[in-house]
């Protein structure tokens, strides 16, 4: 790919970062920012208001409002990243070729949507994530469903009545599980009420239900209750857990796999 332009993604990546960090901001800010000249960042904001990213004030620059969306699922994504990497790739070696499986939004499960898409086996892939939809779509082997439903912008995910509905006649060997929190409880949570009631239809269709989050998820808490630890039959987390919450899953009765990470993503 041609440096000049591998250059000018990497820039215009850092201004959309900026604005979504601070808002409103001059010209000379997100210049110095970025570490463009006050000219090629004039350029790069035109460009990107023609492409609907950002709209130019007088002065400065904001973020077009559907960005903030786009921004935010790829800052949540980029949190603890090599973790939720390792972390897809040991519940890649879970699969079993052949089977019907549910990839549920959480950005760790999209990990393991990136894992199969680089090494692909005939599966059966359900998911309410639009970015695992997208990413598996033409992936030889891989048959791709997305739920119907409403969307729900801040997880780029599929939810409500008619997604659930489309659950209740299906059944899977697998679901893969991401949480937003697990509580000191043993208690699963979301942000969202109908992010949880969607999680325990995924829950009751599904053979083996396998939790995927990054250690930094437990001892935390948000509004609306998913599950329990224990309706779980394995989890996946990384090597910071600590020994405490270890014992905890155990106890559960989960089966738990711990993701080591490579030096370079310690690094």
């Amino acid at each position: 790919q041609n440096p000049g332009r591998r250059m000018k993604i990497d820039r215009s990546q850092a201004i959309r970062q900026f604005l979504f960090s601070n808002g409103a901001s001059s010209i000379t800010a997100i210049a110095a920012a970025v570490g463009a000249s006050v000219p090629t960042l004039r350029r790069d904001l035109v460009e990107l208001e023609e492409e609907g990213v950002v709209v130019r004030t007088h002065g400065g620059a904001r973020l077009a409002d559907q960005f903030e969306v786009e921004v935010a699922f790829e800052q949540r994504e980029a949190h603890a990243l090599p973790a939720k990497r390792a972390i897809g790739d040991l519940a890649y070696d879970m699969l079993q070729p052949g089977s019907s499986i549910f990839l549920d939004s959480g950005t760790t499960v999209l990990q393991l949507a990136r894992r199969i898409r680089v090494n692909p086996m005939p599966l059966n892939v359900f998911t309410n994530c639009l970015p695992a939809a997208q990413m598996l779509i033409d992936v030889a082997g891989v048959k791709m469903t997305l739920l119907g439903g409403q969307l729900r912008k801040e997880n780029s995910s599929v939810v409500g009545p008619l997604a659930e509905e489309m659950l209740d006649r299906l059944w899977f060997k697998q679901l893969f599980l991401g949480a937003g929190a697990i509580g000191d409880d043993g208690f699963l949570s979301s942000v969202d009420e109908s992010e949880a009631r969607l999680n325990a239809v995924m829950l009751a269709r599904s053979e083996q239900r396998v939790l995927l989050a990054d250690a930094g998820k437990f001892g935390q808490r948000l509004t609306y209750r998913v599950a329990s630890l224990a309706d779980m039959h394995a989890v996946v987390t990384d090597d910071a857990i600590s020994v405490e919450w270890a014992e905890r899953i155990e106890s559960a009765g989960c089966q738990l796999h711990r993701a080591g990470r490579t030096d370079e993503d310690a690094a």
